[in-house]
């Protein structure tokens, strides 16, 4: 039965989005020095929702001599019972929060509410909360006797999950006792201004916690910037690499976590519903906008034809739209950016041979929208099968032997995440083994827990976030 949903959205007056923003440094809100500004745009509407400040050279410096004296005079000798008490009070304040959070989350970046209701704003208060445990613990930790901060972190962070990794770079470094200059993309900068004022709330002490809004050359200052002890990056590989070189021979810490092509690999005794929807969440949660997404279905050949027939029945009943809809399943791509290289690397799947199939239905005309997407007949050698799309597209392999799965599995540079169905935990393990990546799932995909650490090997990047492995990045132990 088909079944037709009325729309049941979310209300915008849960937020008011201010006509400007500025720059947080210092504990305060104010212009770029040079008064710059650049347009954050709704992608769903191509509404632009508001002006921020665009820092530059001078704001930089500023913000890193905030951190740097906060550093020195409040947070690193505060006793680390203390700094906890902050970061519960942040954890609170978001949960308290956690509707105006995602409504501004779903505008600003486009993905659909009950994700960023459901997701986003409690994993980000699930890592406030999980690191203001650490706080007073961290000679418990196995780390190695008295461990102590480092200093400044200077952090980057995507526009796919912008508060969510907010959280995921601030909360361990001020749990080790760093003070922060954060980088959020330039395409959603608003929830990161949101936690800003959340900081405020909380009573955190100036300098702590910096937000500088701007596109890559704030980024790139602030990397490069003398002042900084520690740089955590989460984005494209290439912009890893040049990161990398940048700070190679200055004595920083550095950890990054970048692009993947991960395999969803289903054996022919996975429970075939269940598997669906694990590939679907794989590869369509947030319009495929994750870096882990099982874009490679690696299906067993004797089940191939089946899993791909229920995987498109599946796909006809997700509901492209409004984000801010209730029901809306696929929500906007992030920018048109974003959207053109998710076409591009579409079109070279035809050129190249493979069948493309999308889910019956029209896109709306204002926006960026893209499909869900599958291609079958794909071969290795495919663009839609080496590079990362970052977009909900899938592209479907078939396999015959276990080892077949990992030796194709593994035919890639990247190596961040997997995914496993079988009903043989032998097998399981086996394969957990020999993937290579940083993260295997077992008859499920793409879930997270701040004590579980996260992270890739490759061109994937280095070092883990979240756990142990997470506060390690920020210690010196």
């Amino acid at each position: 039965m088909a079944w037709d949903y009325a729309p049941a959205p979310e209300s915008r007056e849960i937020v008011t989005i201010a006509g400007e923003y500025g720059l947080f440094i210092d504990g305060e809100f104010g212009p770029a020095a040079d008064g710059q500004q650049f347009p954050t745009v709704n992608p769903a509407t191509e509404e632009t929702l508001a002006l921020v400040a665009l820092a530059g050279l001078a704001d930089v410096h500023r913000a890193v001599a905030a951190a740097r004296a906060a550093y020195q005079n409040v947070w690193g000798p505060m006793p680390g019972a203390e700094r906890a008490k902050y970061l519960y009070r942040i954890a609170r304040v978001l949960q308290e929060r956690a509707r105006e959070f995602a409504v501004l989350e779903s505008l600003d970046n486009g993905k659909p509410i009950k994700e960023s209701r459901d997701v986003d704003v409690p994993l980000a208060a699930a890592h406030f909360f999980y690191h203001a445990g650490w706080a007073d613990k961290l000679d418990y930790a196995g780390l190695g006797p008295a461990p102590r901060p480092l200093g400044v972190a200077g952090q980057v962070i995507p526009w796919n999950f912008p508060l969510l990794m907010a959280a995921w770079k601030l909360a361990p470094a001020l749990a080790a006792g760093n003070t922060c200059v954060l980088k959020p993309a330039e395409t959603t900068p608003l929830t990161a201004l949101l936690l800003a004022e959340v900081c405020q709330q909380a009573g955190l002490p100036p300098g702590v916690v910096n937000v500088l809004t701007g596109a890559g050359d704030t980024g790139a200052a602030l990397v490069s910037h003398p002042g900084v002890d520690k740089v955590a990056f989460t984005g494209s590989t290439e912009v890893g690499k040049q990161i990398s070189r940048s700070v190679a021979g200055t004595g920083k810490r550095l950890t990054l976590e970048l692009g993947g092509k991960a395999a969803n690999v289903v054996f022919d005794d996975a429970p075939v519903e269940q598997a669906v929807e694990g590939i679907v969440n794989g590869i369509f949660f947030n319009q495929g906008h994750v870096c882990c997404a099982g874009s490679r279905l690696l299906v067993q050949e004797s089940v191939a034809d089946v899993v791909v027939d229920r995987l498109k029945d599946r796909l006809a009943t997700l509901r492209l739209g409004d984000p801010l809809d209730k029901n809306t399943d696929i929500g906007a791509i992030n920018s048109r950016e974003q959207l053109d290289k998710i076409t591009e690397l579409s079109a070279a799947g035809d050129a190249e041979g493979a069948q493309r199939w999308s889910p019956p239905g029209r896109l709306p005309e204002k926006g960026y929208w893209f499909p869900p997407t599958v291609f079958t007949g794909v071969s290795q050698s495919y663009r839609i099968a080496r590079e990362e799309i970052f977009g909900p597209v899938l592209s479907v392999l078939t396999f015959r032997t276990p080892q077949e799965a990992v030796t194709k599995a593994n035919n890639t540079p990247y190596g961040l995440s997997a995914g496993v169905w079988t009903e043989k935990g032998s097998r399981i393990l086996w394969m957990a083994q020999r993937l290579r990546a940083g993260v295997v799932w077992a008859n499920t995909y793409n879930r997270f827990d701040p004590a579980s650490p996260f992270g890739g090997y490759r061109e994937s990047g280095f070092g883990r976030e979240g756990g142990r492995h997470g506060l390690a990045a920020y210690l010196d132990a």
